[in-house]
């Protein structure tokens, strides 16, 4: 079985960590793999795109997932998919899209594996209606510390921990997924600006539940009356009738594009305040002022960053920080203020979102809860970015929020059980399906979890 000795890091490369890299092509060489981790155990992981270290383990073995990419199985009335938990969001839409099927939920990126989406238990664009990505899970294979391979189903204490709990419960194989279906592979999108943060919460909070996703960019460099100014875009999958006839013809052809990466080194500043400031006032007033009915392909909607190979590159060796926080309902007030004091801060942030949670879902460790998540990039060697984040940490706990733990590096483990009711069940569970700590990386260490 391949291995090499690595540097190992989140796609923010901000906290790199060697670790001895395995490649399983095989379920019996993934247990072969647990079974010889080592005495720093081992983690999972996919095809790297947890911002931060959920997917590495100093002195330790990581599992590359990616070569148990198989498709085992497409219900193509039902409406099902069976698959190896290395295959990835952008293979099965690729197989998918032309049988009619869309994958449930996707994040920003269709580069995720199956098995990290139930890890992480992604969202998408269309919480606030369709839930996290484990609840289209039916069932997965799950190959755990004493190397028994369980089947487990929803519903189930070890599906809950599993779904978002970050790799460490065991390893998943295969994975059952319920699909959505689509008449094309264009979607119908709205775009509309918002004057200030209000004004787009009201329009969110108005009108979300008449469209299957909805998210908008906001420019957290704006202070003042523009505070928070942002940019909604809303979308559904298109039908076949809203077609122009030319397209009919091939109406589920799924065609993305790919433009030149950016060059390994990219000099430090080039993400700075002015330039980032530059980019927000561009990008705002470009946008429509009210659009509605255009016609995107599903890269463009949901996966325009994925057209760059290794994006990530444009913020220089220090990497960046991506940091995502969720307060419910009836916590405006305190949304209102973090934005606020990102603004002051002169955070300089161009991937900015701010998206609608709906109803919660049932792993112990997901994200999502209802309310308000708010996501941006920052350049890791901004000054003062650590005080700032820890006092931002403090705002969302003491909010009843909780911090994103698929994009976290820096979380202090203290504010953890405030954020996650339910982390003292997830551990109980650890400490009995894996008394010795078989898998572990470097953000559970970092958190005790």
């Amino acid at each position: 079985m391949p291995a090499d000795t690595v540097s190992v890091t989140g796609w923010g490369r901000t906290a790199p960590t060697t670790a001895r890299l395995v490649r399983p092509r095989s379920y019996e060489e993934a247990a072969t793999a647990v079974r010889e981790c080592g005495a720093r155990g081992g983690i999972a992981r996919g095809l790297g795109r947890a911002y931060g270290d959920a997917a590495q383990n100093a002195g330790g073995a990581v599992l590359d997932m990616t070569g148990l990419d198989r498709i085992h199985a497409i219900d193509v009335g039902g409406g099902t998919v069976l698959c190896d938990a290395g295959v990835s969001l952008h293979r099965l839409m690729e197989v998918l899209l032309p049988l009619g099927w869309f994958v449930p939920v996707t994040p920003g990126t269709r580069y995720v594996t199956v098995g990290g989406a139930i890890g992480a238990d992604i969202h998408g664009k269309n919480h606030h209606g369709s839930g996290s990505f484990a609840r289209h899970v039916l069932s997965f294979e799950l190959l755990t510390a004493d190397g028994e391979i369980r089947t487990v189903g929803q519903g189930e204490p070890l599906f809950d921990a599993t779904a978002g709990g970050m790799g460490l419960t065991g390893v998943i194989l295969t994975a059952t997924v319920r699909l959505q279906p689509v008449e094309t592979a264009l979607m119908s999108v709205d775009t509309e600006r918002a004057v200030d943060l209000d004004d787009l919460m009201a329009r969110l909070t108005a009108t979300d539940h008449l469209h299957r996703y909805s998210v908008a960019w906001i420019d957290l460099l704006a202070r003042g009356a523009n505070m928070g100014r942002s940019v909604l875009t809303r979308g559904d999958h298109a039908p076949l009738n809203a077609l122009p006839p030319r397209a009919r013809r091939h109406p589920l052809a799924f065609r993305p594009s790919r433009l030149p990466a950016p060059p390994a080194f990219v000099p430090e500043g080039l993400l700075g305040r002015t330039t980032v400031g530059l980019f927000n006032e561009l990008w705002y007033r470009k946008a429509p002022r009210a659009r509605t009915g255009e016609l995107q392909r599903i890269p463009t909607f949901f996966h325009p960053l994925d057209g760059v190979p290794h994006w990530n590159r444009v913020y220089g060796r220090a990497g960046f920080v991506q940091y995502q926080f969720v307060v419910g309902h009836g916590r405006e007030e305190a949304l209102r203020r973090i934005v606020g004091r990102i603004s002051e801060h002169r955070c300089p942030s161009f991937l900015a979102v701010l998206k609608r949670f709906g109803e919660g879902d049932p792993g112990w460790l997901s994200f999502p809860m209802p309310g308000w998540t708010l996501a941006l990039d920052i350049p890791a060697n901004l000054p003062g970015l650590g005080a700032f984040l820890d006092e931002l940490d403090e705002e969302v706990a003491g909010a009843g929020g909780r911090v994103y733990l698929a994009k976290d590096a820096r979380l202090r483990p203290e504010l953890l059980a405030a954020m996650y009711p339910r982390l003292d069940a997830f551990r109980s569970l650890r400490r009995e399906l894996d008394p010795r700590g078989v898998f572990t990386s470097d953000l559970s260490r970092r958190l005790g979890l």
